[in-house]
Parts: structure tokens; C-alpha cells; sequence
């Protein structure tokens, strides 16, 4: 990599791992800083710059405790959300195919515990309260939600090389009813809201079988609000209904959503039985196999994304954080300074709507970067308003200059980051079924047919395309463009694809087409129709026999 020259300072050589520029701040100290990953550069920014904001106004105490190094280093994660039996424990065993520590599979509720499934080098498990003074898992601040929740949650370590790229925490099934949500003995969907924020996938599960999305899990739903761009939805068991009833269970589900997940986009469901069992009705078979590789690829482009994805929800937290210490500070401003301070508070946390309204108008704030009104609201009942703090517009601008200058940098240096790294996707498990050999997807369809045929599979249907070809006037045995256009225009393609047959079929490059490449025009044409893909370039099995080296 060729030096790279900062202002103000001489060129100095740098490594392929290092990359650096002068902040305005380091220019004041006359000391660059130098970051020799995203991840670290992350992490100086967030103490250094918003940390000092999220302390002066309390932000930890309303939104989110304070993030630590394990934060910004830690593997992607993916948390898997779903009602009691929609298959969340098949769902990771599926994955990673093996058993975990702790595992327990039933119709009824048997994950009573989050399950943070994490690699390890030796199987065991490890119990939450000694996993929260980790230093090097990124944990410690569950804490807060107390002995309750720490008895119920643990580790799942084992070697596994789907591990070596993600974890997956496994959660308690949901339940309905008022009873059970209170018998918890902990804030389940805090928790939830808690993982939600550091997480890089959320797959919500759903039975095929039973749709009704409990009061519970709609409020988890809600809870995961700000974070809809993570989730993914499954809809599990779909090899146990006919087609007719499946059709009617999507729409129902994308219906339920709907109403719950408030965003102008429909929400990407993905169909399939995830697990191993034999298909109860295989006539979707072809479907399930294009879901699960989408969904698999999602998943697997995780890793890549995962500086982008800290890189994000960094600048999420600081437009929060900002929100947050207008809203304090006006607070503050309002208070009396010595009589009628209770009844003054209380009638500035029943009008929050209108200093909501006040400072998105006075900031140009967009009204999507608010906190929830009726939560703020709830917080703010059990909070000394004298002991707030007034606008302090350094610290506010030091964010407002990160967030101008020194993120911008940092996602350049994230693209230099990923072409510099070998090409990261999940490998192991499920994830290598289905990758090479006979049973990778379109194998054998498409322009796939005829791939492992002794004779040229285009040779079939040869001599049907010949009787056309030979009204079409060749000359020397070969037709001009203009000829071909006339027949295959018939097929009504866009002229787009076309050329691209075109392009395909004249193997030869003289820009006429013999009996063999006419007959190859026309099985890519029938290819095309029955909705497949066309290759990029043209497989070894469909060059004409005429047209192949003999060695």
C-alpha cells in the first residue's frame, strides 16, 4: 500500500492493517490518531467523544447502559425470537448440526433460558453470573436486570466451525397470558431490547400451525422497534400444510406483521422446515431449498457486514444521545429553583409531547430519532429533575463533529478494511450441505440440465429447432443476425435478454449462427421462459460438440 499523506505532516509508510487521519481535536493537540482497525477506532471515538454526552445528561439510566470494549469486538450475533414449539432450538442445532449444553427440545415450553450458543475450545456451559464479569464476552452489563434473569441465562460454548464466525442466543419460548409474563421475575422484553441493540440479525420464528401472536410477543415485537432493518422473519414448519392452506397462512402472517412491525416495506419472510427430518409434504420442495439459500446467505454475510453494522448503530445511539440531552436539558431549564418543584415536574412529564414538539422544531430534529413518549414519560416519574443537568453545546458539538467528520472517515476505512480481507462468509454445518455436488441449488435445472449427460443435452430437441432453422435461408449453412432476430423475437423476451442469448449462442464469434448455435439460441430461450436464470458465460456442457477443443 503506497504511504499515506495527512495534512500538515510528512508521508510515512503505512501498513496494509493501518489506516489514519488527523480530527480537528487531534490537530488542537497536534497528535494524529491513528486507528489500526474500524473496531478500535469505534471504540476510541465512543469514549472519547459520546461517552462524556451520555454521562453529563444520565443517558445510561433511560436508554442504554454504557458500551464496553467486548462491544466493539465481539463475533456478529444473531437472536432468535419466537413463541414456545416454533422450532428456535431445531433452528440452531439445524445450523450449527450438532447438539449445545443446555439443549432441550419439546412441544412444550422447555427453553426456559437465553442460551448464548458461543464457540469455545472445549464443550461446557457457563452460568450467567459468572458470564457477566467476563471481561471478554460482551455481557457484563446484563447485571442490571438481576439475580432473576442471571439464573436464567448461560453459555453454550463448544468447537464448532459455524461458531468460529457467529453466535446465536437462543431465547425462552413466548408465552401468552397475563400469568406467565409476571411469574418471569424480570423484564423480559427489556432484555430482549437489550440484545436487540447489540445484535446483527434478529430472526423472529413462527409455526406454520399456529399463527395467534400472543399479547407478549407483541410487545416484544414493539420492543424491537428502531431496530426493523436486523429482523428477519421464518415461517417454520411449512412441510406440514398443503400449498393452498400455506398461501393462506403468508398472507395471514404478513397480515399480523402489518399491524404490529409499522414500516412502509413488507417484512422478508422466509419459508422452510429447518431441520433435518424428512419433508411430511415435499411438493414445495423447491421453494423451501431457494428460501433457506437466501435465508443462508443473509446469514452469511454477517461477519462481512459486522463493522458496517457497529459502525450504524453507533451512529444510531449518538443521534439518541443527542435527542436525549435536548430533552434533559429543557427539562432542567423549566424547573423552579426553590418552591412548586413536584407539581412542576409532574406537569412537565404529562406535557413531554409539546417539548418533544419544541425542540424538533427549534433543532430540526426528525421526529423519528425521539425516544418512545410513553416510556420517557414512565422514567422520568422516578428521577430528581434538580439534579439535571443544563445545554452544554461543547459537548454537543464534539458529537455533532464525530458524526460529521470522523464517521465519514471511518466508512471509508471500512471498505478498505473489507478488500483487504479474504472474502468472510459463515462456513460449516448447514452451511456447507448444500454448497458443491449434485445437490446445490439448480443443479441439473435450468442451464444446469444435461451438466453431468454423456451427449449434448441441446441435442434432443435439435432436430425440431433445425426445421426452423432451415427456413430461415442459411448461407454456407449459417443464418445472419437479422434472420435469427425474425424467430426469436416470436418468444416475446425483452431484446435486453435476448442479446444476451445472442451473445451466448454464437460461440464462435462471427457473428452468424450455425445449426448448432441456433439450436442452443433456442434451448436458452426455453430455459428463460421457464423462469431460470441465464449464466454469465456459457458451461462447458452447452458448448455444441462441434465447437469444443479436443485435446
Amino acid at each position: 500500500m503506497s504511504p499515506v499523506e495527512q495534512p500538515g505532516t510528512a508521508a510515512s509508510p503505512v501498513s496494509n492493517s493501518m489506516f489514519s487521519w488527523v480530527s480537528k481535536d487531534a490537530r488542537r493537540k497536534k497528535e494524529p490518531e491513528l486507528f489500526q482497525t474500524v473496531a478500535e477506532g469505534l471504540r476510541q471515538l465512543y469514549a472519547q467523544k459520546l461517552l462524556p454526552l451520555e454521562e453529563y445528561y444520565r443517558f445510561h439510566e433511560f436508554h442504554s447502559p454504557a458500551l464496553e470494549d467486548a462491544d466493539f469486538d465481539n463475533k456478529p450475533m444473531v437472536l432468535l425470537v419466537g413463541q414456545y414449539s416454533t422450532g428456535k432450538t431445531t433452528f440452531i442445532r439445524h445450523l450449527i448440526e450438532q447438539d449445545f449444553p443446555g439443549m432441550r427440545i419439546g412441544p412444550e415450553p422447555t427453553t426456559d433460558s437465553f442460551i448464548a450458543v458461543m464457540h469455545g475450545p472445549t464443550e461446557g456451559v457457563v452460568p450467567g453470573n459468572a458470564l457477566v464479569v467476563d471481561p471478554r464476552r460482551p455481557f457484563r452489563k446484563l447485571n442490571a436486570f438481576g439475580n432473576a434473569f442471571l439464573n436464567r441465562f448461560m453459555c453454550a460454548q463448544l468447537p464448532n466451525p459455524v461458531l468460529d464466525s457467529i453466535s446465536i442466543i437462543d431465547t425462552p419460548g413466548i408465552l401468552s397470558g397475563e400469568k406467565q409474563r409476571i411469574s418471569r421475575g424480570y423484564d423480559f422484553a427489556a432484555v430482549l431490547e437489550w440484545f436487540a441493540e447489540r445484535v446483527d440479525r434478529i430472526i423472529l420464528l413462527f409455526d406454520a400451525h399456529k399463527l395467534d401472536i400472543s399479547d407478549e410477543f407483541s410487545e416484544v415485537i414493539k420492543a424491537l422497534k428502531n431496530h426493523e432493518d436486523k429482523i428477519r422473519v421464518v415461517l417454520n414448519k411449512a412441510d406440514q400444510i398443503e400449498t393452498q392452506q400455506l398461501m393462506r397462512v403468508y398472507g395471514a402472517l404478513m397480515w399480523s406483521l402489518g399491524k404490529i412491525i409499522n414500516t412502509p416495506e413488507v417484512v422478508r419472510v422466509y419459508i422452510g422446515s429447518f431441520w433435518s427430518h424428512p419433508l411430511l409434504i415435499p411438493d414445495n420442495r423447491k421453494l423451501f431449498e431457494a428460501e433457506e439459500q437466501d435465508l443462508f446467505k443473509d446469514i452469511q454475510s454477517l461477519p462481512r457486514n459486522a463493522a458496517l453494522r457497529k459502525l450504524n448503530d453507533l451512529i444510531k445511539r449518538a443521534r439518541l444521545a443527542k435527542v436525549h440531552a435536548y430533552i434533559i436539558s429543557s427539562l432542567k431549564k423549566e424547573m423552579p429553583n426553590v418552591f412548586g418543584k413536584e407539581s412542576k415536574k409532574k406537569e412537565l412529564v404529562n406535557n413531554l409531547g409539546e417539548i418533544y414538539q419544541k425542540i424538533e422544531r427549534e433543532h430540526q430534529i426528525s421526529p423519528g430519532d425521539f425516544p418512545s413518549l410513553r416510556k420517557m414519560q414512565e422514567l422520568l416519574q422516578t428521577q430528581d429533575f434538580s439534579k439535571f443537568q443544563a445545554l452544554k453545546p461543547k459537548l454537543l458539538d464534539t458529537v455533532d463533529d464525530m458524526l460529521a467528520n470522523d464517521i465519514a472517515r471511518l466508512m471509508v476505512m471500512v471498505r478498505q478494511e473489507e478488500s483487504l480481507m479474504p472474502s468472510q462468509a459463515v462456513k460449516g454445518g448447514a452451511f456447507d450441505g448444500t454448497m458443491n455436488g449434485p445437490f446445490g441449488h439448480g443443479y441439473g435445472e435450468g442451464a444446469g440440465e444435461g451438466i453431468d449427460d454423456v451427449e449434448w443435452v441441446v441435442g434432443k430437441d435439435k432436430p425440431t429447432y433445425d426445421e426452423i432453422f432451415y427456413t430461415l435461408s442459411p448461407v454456407n449453412g449459417k443464418i445472419t443476425g437479422a434472420n435469427a432476430k425474425k424467430e426469436m423475437v416470436k418468444s416475446k423476451l425483452p431484446n435486453t435478454v435476448l442479446g444476451k442469448i445472442w451473445k451466448l449462442a454464437d460461440v464462435d464469434k462471427d457473428g452468424l449462427l450455425d445449426d448448432e448455435e441456433f439450436a442452443l439460441a433456442n434451448h436458452l430461450i426455453k430455459v428463460k421462459l421457464e423462469g431460470h436464470e441465464l449464466p454469465a458465460d456459457l458451461p462447458p456442457h452447452l458448448i455444441p460438440p462441434s465447437k469444443r477443443r479436443h485435446e
